[in-house]
């Protein structure tokens, strides 16, 4: 495995729309791998294919309870109940911000093995899958946040 290097805000790829995985390779899951190694060497929570400057639908995710992997993850519902929850991102070091997500949602998506997955998260993991899911179609947490600041080290 490899460490990757995170993209920084300003980057094109991470206004872009990322592209399907067409086809699931040897290299698709070394690609999960290193973004893996990276998120947890980052000491994030998630990250995104447009991150480290693939603009593929690959997301890795992990709330404290173990690695998710996603690839080509949709939306399927959103619960109508809402929240606020600070967030922070990889790609925009130092910034953090109050952004209103919906409390649940049910996603869809394929495994590193190309099985159909369903996952159903509410709370800080369903705020995972959306902010790294929005990274996939260009939007940053700072276009939907109030009361951004910087983290004074």
């Amino acid at each position: 495995m490899a460490l990757l290097k995170i993209i920084k805000a300003g980057a094109p790829v991470l206004k872009g729309t990322a592209q399907p995985v067409d086809h699931i390779t040897k290299h698709t899951k070394r690609i999960l791998d290193d973004m893996a190694e990276t998120m947890y060497n980052a000491e994030g929570v998630g990250l995104a294919g447009p991150q480290v400057d693939l603009p593929e639908q690959i997301i890795v995710l992990d709330d404290g309870n173990g690695l998710i992997e996603l690839i080509n993850p949709i939306i399927l519902e959103e619960s109508p109940e809402l929240e606020k929850g600070v967030e922070g991102c990889l790609s925009i070091p130092g910034y953090y911000g109050t952004v209103i997500r919906h409390k649940k949602v049910k996603v869809k998506a394929l495994d590193r093995h190309g099985k159909t997955v369903i996952y159903e998260p509410e709370g800080f993991l369903a705020r995972i899958f959306q902010h790294e899911i929005d990274h996939l179609y260009g939007h940053l947490f700072i276009e939907k946040a109030d009361n951004l600041r910087k983290v004074e080290e």
